[in-house]
């Protein structure tokens, strides 16, 4: 559900359309987009934007209750998985409330993202930098 100020017209729009456990992911520049699934294309270059500012601004408006992310990330992109944690965490001390973090394989993580309303893509090039945000309630 929406809550803030977001620049783009088309994630603000997605996101003010979300119920109670729908699902939005943010992909890097190489996660495919399922036939059928919107896409919100923002990559300009390889690294723009990149992937962490992208998540920061879609949690100005999002409300969430878990995350989603694939179990490859844990070994593959460690910084990154750190980067998102404390980012995760904070939102939700903000909030006053916990944010579950789920972990499923690749391949099933490409399999969720069917489900998701929308993709945005980040011009991210960095490994697992993929995430699927499923929406709670503001209230």
């Amino acid at each position: 559900m929406k809550r803030g100020m977001l620049l783009n017209s088309e994630i603000s729009y997605v996101i003010s359309k979300l119920g109670h456990t729908d699902t939005l992911t943010i992909g890097d520049c190489g996660l495919p987009v399922p036939d059928g699934v919107q896409r919100i294309d923002l990559a300009v270059v390889k690294g723009l934007p990149e992937f962490m500012p992208v998540l920061q601004a879609i949690l100005e408006e999002q409300e969430i209750e878990k995350v989603i992310l694939a179990e490859e990330i844990k070994s593959a992109n460690p910084v990154l998985l750190h980067e998102i944690l404390s980012f995760i965490e904070r939102t939700g001390v903000k909030e006053g409330k916990t944010i579950d973090v789920e972990y499923v394989p690749h391949e099933e993580f490409k399999k969720k993202t069917r489900d998701s309303k929308a993709v945005v893509r980040t011009g991210e090039y960095k490994a697992y930098a993929n995430i699927i945000l499923v929406s709670s309630v503001t209230f």
